[in-house]
């Protein structure tokens, strides 16, 4: 195993980074948000990011207390990969870095790899504050061009959202297309103003469904 990487600087800050600092671990923590992942499913969802890379950086993960691997019993029998308590609290960091980089999207590149799960973080965060959301646990579910995910905002234990539909009946259903959402992630529209412009469709019967038609 390879020694830690270190700053060797006394500093908060520079703590954090010798833990996520390096290329691909923020990202990997994205994805294992969603909830325990396989290492091909890992793989599949971060275009670009070698086989080794990818290996090692969850090695150093799970060494930093930031992800754990267990042993799915049978049928499955595959190993997956989850955040730990520490791990899960990276969720803040990631939303700041996401509200940070909204301004320098820009427009989609022909190149531009896309998940319909990445646009998680951006719809959080325009549901944070809405009216029926505060201080409770909602599920949301999202359906875009792309791909169909949920949402649990206001969740501060377990995966905070994932691939496909709701699990159950959602407190609310979003669908919109993807110029909006791209909106919504630059920063440039705001979700309650896309309801209200009808850019963004709210069904349900739930608070938050009715806070969002109401917002």
């Amino acid at each position: 195993m390879s020694p830690r990487r270190s700053y060797d600087q006394y500093c908060s800050a520079a703590r954090a980074l010798d833990s996520v600092g390096d290329r691909w671990t923020l990202l990997i923590v994205r994805e294992l948000l969603a909830g325990p992942r396989r290492y091909t499913d890992l793989h599949a969802d971060l275009p670009g990011v070698s086989t080794d890379v990818l290996a090692s950086r969850l090695r150093d993960m799970e060494r930093e207390g930031l992800t754990t691997r267990r042993r799915l019993p049978p049928p499955g029998a595959a190993y997956v990969y989850e955040l730990t308590a520490r791990g899960r609290r990276l969720l803040p960091v990631l939303q700041a870095l996401s509200a940070w980089g909204a301004p320098a999207l820009g427009e989609r590149a022909a190149t531009d790899a896309v998940r319909a799960h990445w646009f998680a973080l951006p719809l959080l965060r325009g549901l944070e504050g809405l009216e029926g959301l505060e201080g409770e646990e909602g599920l949301v579910e999202v359906r875009l061009e792309e791909g169909v995910f949920h949402l649990w905002p206001g969740r501060e234990e377990g995966p905070v959202y994932g691939d496909g539909p709701a699990p159950g009946e959602p407190d609310a259903r979003l669908t919109l297309d993807a110029a909006t959402c791209e909106e919504i992630s630059r920063g440039t529209l705001a979700l309650p103003a896309a309801v209200r412009a009808g850019r963004v469709a709210v069904t349900g019967e739930g608070p938050l469904a009715k806070g969002l038609r109401e917002g």
